[in-house]
């Protein structure tokens, strides 16, 4: 007989399977990255059809199998339903999902990666901040969680943690560099004091503050080719839904609207 569990998670993808199921893959605080099949989900009235979908966020029981698990019932405590209508934020959406299926694991402790996806979705919803921003905030504070943030406080290659004196940052070096060190280093660029204390605060403020500001144009576009060259050692191919938010992106600004 199956046992059974309950977890708290998000759904990072759905997808339909038979005529009225659906496979789910789940990010939970209890077991890391899962599989979850919700059978009839996709049949009108089924208690599960609002729960079967990317964003939502709750409480599922589940039945525990040998390779996945089966939804018994889930209850809903937010699903981001403003989303969908939220352009280009949705396609954002959907990529930050892409990353944490990415870096999330089976059986690891995953509530920081949850508890980090909550609070930029609902940084989305918010019209003051630049969907940008969030962007480079969320990749950089992913590689905080898995271990693999780049070195922020002293220069990566001798120590120095004189501040003015770190005006470099090289990704391959996984870090910030003194003047004299980055005479070593091929992909070694200057960037200001304000990219510098942007990205120190985003990597190390408390959640409940990681989206309370904004910066300049000129600071957005330093950090914003930083962390995407890191994140790009870090990935050996680029998430599907990146190049369908990029286009998205450039037809916005192209336009001005979709």
């Amino acid at each position: 007989m199956s046992d059974i569990v309950t977890v708290q998670a998000v759904v990072l993808s759905a997808m339909a399977v038979g005529e009225y199921d659906k496979r789910l893959v789940l990010l939970t605080r209890e077991r890391g990255k899962i599989t979850a099949f919700a059978k009839g989900a996709r049949r009108q009235g089924s208690p599960l059809m609002a729960a079967s979908n990317p964003f939502v966020f709750g409480s599922f029981t589940l039945y525990e199998g040998r390779s996945s698990y089966r939804i018994n019932q889930a209850s809903i405590s937010h699903h981001f339903v403003e989303l969908a209508a939220s352009q280009p934020g949705v396609y954002y959406g959907f990529y930050f999902l892409e990353l944490a299926d990415y870096f999330g694991q089976e059986g690891n402790d995953e509530r920081e990666l949850m508890n980090l996806l909550y609070v930029t979705l609902r940084a989305l919803l918010n019209p003051r901040l630049p969907d940008a921003l969030i962007r480079c905030v969320f990749e950089l504070r992913i590689l905080v969680i898995q271990g693999e943030c780049p070195e922020l406080f002293q220069c990566v290659q001798c120590g120095e943690n004189r501040d003015k004196a770190l005006p470099f940052f090289s990704a391959a070096s996984h870090g910030m560099l003194c003047e004299r060190c980055a005479r070593e280093v091929r992909d070694a660029v200057r960037i200001s004091e304000a990219a510098r204390y942007t990205l120190r605060f985003a990597a190390a403020s408390p959640l409940e503050r990681l989206y309370t500001f904004t910066v300049k144009e000129e600071v957005l576009g330093e950090i914003t080719q930083l962390v995407e060259s890191c994140m790009r050692y870090y990935m050996d191919k680029p998430p599907k839904s990146l190049g369908i938010l990029e286009a998205m992106v450039r037809e916005k600004q192209e336009t001005g609207f979709f």
